[in-house]
């Protein structure tokens, strides 16, 4: 896999995960809080790979991953808790996709000879 490839991969999940985070503030069955866990688990660990030179979004994205991890739950009991938490990391996985996005770079491109005149030249 390209590096260019697995930037857009995670660009998707992230924004995905950023939906799912949005929807989570809803009542939902527990069995979504369950597949909430495991994307975001999933999602926070691709960013923490992607930006694993930028200290910041690494312990950003692994306070996420803490806090969703599937395997040993974190339970705030109290769906008001939990709804600035999910906004919050919401947000921040859409803030990683802006800030982190692709540079448009130009190609520049020059099919032109270089013009010449009689008058440039030096006898």
């Amino acid at each position: 896999m390209t590096k260019a490839l697995f930037h857009h991969l995670v660009r998707i999940v992230s924004v995905c995960c950023a939906l799912l985070l949005f929807a989570a503030v809803l009542h939902a069955p527990s069995a979504y809080y369950w597949l909430l866990r495991t994307v975001i688990s999933i999602g926070a660990s691709l960013v923490i790979i992607k930006n694993i030179a930028t200290t910041f979004w690494v312990l950003l994205f692994a306070i996420i991953l803490v806090l969703f991890n599937p395997i040993l739950p974190i339970f705030l009991y109290k769906k008001g808790l939990w709804a600035p938490i999910d906004i919050l990391a919401g947000l921040l996985f859409l803030i990683e996709v802006i800030i982190n996005r692709p540079k448009k770079t130009k190609v520049v491109t020059t099919n032109e000879k270089a013009k010449t005149f009689n008058r440039d030249r030096i006898l």
